[in-house]
């Protein structure tokens, strides 16, 4: 039988335990954007990337990113006073593979600034974003990290990353 528009194609058969492979696969089924974390530690740049960043509340503005605990870079920035959330922007994807890296310089050749607060945010983002550490949490594999959100600075026709099925896609608005 064909597919068509009208008719989607089945799932596959579930599986009776949901491997760790398994399950990779279908979180990337969902497109997220992808946001750089960073501040600086002593006068250097430090940060990553992260694709699980989430939206928590409006008042009072909340948002959470997911860490894992294998993280180098993280225990770096969890003290930090404040924290540069950038919403990377269409075009920068070979910029967030280079943050989601174990190379030793990430913000080698990367345009970037800090604020007065030692929060460190990407040139040419599609938003940045401030906020400090409110809590962690236990999340199995990862650390949840909820963060009371400072500022924001919005870029309004940037359009952001998006990640989907382990690449980078493009927005295309319609007509």
């Amino acid at each position: 039988m064909a597919t068509s528009a009208h008719h989607p194609p089945r799932p596959t058969a579930p599986t009776e335990e949901l491997d760790p492979a398994t399950l990779r696969q279908a979180f990337g089924a969902y497109p997220t954007g992808v946001v750089a974390i960073g501040a600086l530690r002593g006068s250097e740049p430090v940060g990553f990337a992260a694709s699980s960043f989430v939206s928590i509340s409006l008042q009072p503005p909340m948002a959470a990113v997911s860490v894992a605990r294998t993280s180098t870079t993280w225990p770096r920035l969890a003290q930090a006073p404040v924290l540069g959330l950038s919403v990377l922007s269409r075009g920068q994807g070979a910029l967030c593979r280079r943050l989601a890296s174990r190379e030793a310089d990430r913000f080698d050749g990367v345009a970037w600034r800090a604020t007065p607060e030692g929060a460190v945010v990407i040139d040419d983002a599609a938003l940045w974003l401030t906020a400090r550490v409110s809590a962690t949490y236990d999340g199995g594999d990862h650390e949840i990290v909820l963060m009371e959100l400072m500022t924001a600075e919005l870029f309004p026709g940037v359009e952001p990353l998006v990640f989907h099925t382990s690449q980078f896609r493009e927005l295309t608005p319609h007509a």
